[in-house]
């Protein structure tokens, strides 16, 4: 894991730098830092906006007896939807609004769920009572 982990604090930067340029040489650096901004603001609300409905989604879950297994994984990628919103460059914004969007969310859910399934069927995961 902190394999991965080193190489995506090495590829991540390059990766921004060079969409960062690309978009840059496109469109002009002042419409560039122009885009940029807006997209933390408005990713920033958005992962607002889709926090409070996720967690009031839990709520009425709980208030109704049931567990809200669906529910806590949307709101853990909108939480890391929302930290990717709100680094500057433009892969993390498109990847934090696919997270963060309801519309594509339940892909995202879909591919964690089988991801955490599968780690749980290896004994990779395992769970401890203290």
């Amino acid at each position: 894991m902190r394999k991965w982990i080193a190489l995506l604090i090495v590829i991540v930067p390059v990766v921004e730098f060079w969409g960062y340029a690309f978009v840059a040489d496109r469109l002009g650096l002042g419409k560039t830092i122009f885009l940029t901004l807006a997209t933390s603001v408005i990713g920033g609300l958005m992962m607002q906006f889709e926090g409070r409905k996720v967690m009031a989604d839990a709520k009425s879950q709980i208030n109704g007896g049931q567990v809200p297994g669906k529910m806590a994984i949307d709101g853990m990628c909108v939480f890391a939807g929302g930290i990717m919103l709100l680094l500057p460059g433009f892969v993390t914004d498109v990847l934090g609004f696919i997270l963060v969007f309801p519309l594509t969310r339940p892909l995202c859910r879909a591919l964690l769920m089988k991801w955490i399934g599968k780690k749980l069927k290896d004994g990779t995961i395992t769970f401890y009572r203290r």
